[in-house]
């Protein structure tokens, strides 16, 4: 056996994790120095698939029947009188005013510099005052773990360099991740191009939402409608089957 390793084949593996993170997320991003992370949601793209929800449930290992995010579909009427389906795919909104933060009594739930909203497992007491204030419906109390659980835009992965596992796996492109500190980053550019043209659930909460839609139904538009997000998913127990 070769005592000595081959040092070519060894520094493409070394370089290797540093390749495909530049392949998920654009060098640009990963260059700014004070990122703001936020997700753009293309409604037009959205086939309610559910591939999003599953990927979310798979990658943070989410108790059976609870989501960090998932795609509600509601019945509208236009002024035709015709009924068709409309799309809202949901998450927590990372807001810049977060309701939940200042209603936590033990300081679990935070906002980092990059603008995304976590919760620490090890303060967290499982009161659940933030999954009241929350406007959106958005947190929900762990099962397992007992303790606050929302979407954190996979922090993890993004420290990483990769997108959030919602993001890679939408088969529509609905969902872009980005920069929004960056002018030229794919969400930036999608934002400008919109020209005004988006929407955010709430806007009267002024929570400032960092999760922004294109295309939303004017009937959903600015409202979050129904049950929670863990609450809205199809399960076996509650459908009789």
């Amino acid at each position: 056996m070769n005592a000595h390793p081959d040092l070519s084949r060894r520094a493409f593996f070394t370089a290797l994790p540093a390749v495909t993170a530049g392949l998920a997320i654009p060098a640009h991003a990963a260059d700014e120095a004070n990122p703001h992370w936020a997700m753009l949601v293309d409604t037009r793209r959205c086939i309610a698939c559910q591939a999003c929800t599953m990927a979310c449930s798979m990658e943070n290992v989410s108790p059976e029947g609870q989501f960090r995010t998932v795609v509600a579909t509601y019945a509208v009427t236009d002024q035709a009188g015709k009924t068709g389906l409309s799309v809202l795919p949901r998450l927590c909104n990372h807001c810049e005013e977060p309701p939940c933060i200042p209603v936590c009594p033990v300081g679990a739930t935070f906002k980092r510099k990059d603008g995304i909203v976590l919760v620490d497992g090890e303060r967290c007491v499982g009161c659940a005052y933030c999954v009241q204030a929350c406007p959106y419906d958005a947190r929900f109390v762990n099962h397992h773990t007992g303790k606050a659980d929302k979407c954190t835009f996979c922090s993890h992965r993004v420290e990483a360099g990769l997108l959030p596992a919602c993001v890679e796996t939408c088969v529509g492109g609905a969902r872009i991740f980005g920069d929004i500190n960056h002018p030229q980053s794919d969400i930036s550019r999608r934002l400008a191009a919109a020209d005004g043209k988006t929407s955010v659930l709430k806007p009267e909460a002024g929570t400032t939402p960092r999760v922004f839609y294109i295309g939303l139904d004017q009937q959903l538009d600015g409202r979050v409608d129904g049950a929670s997000t863990a609450d809205m998913m199809w399960r076996p127990d509650t459908q009789g089957a």
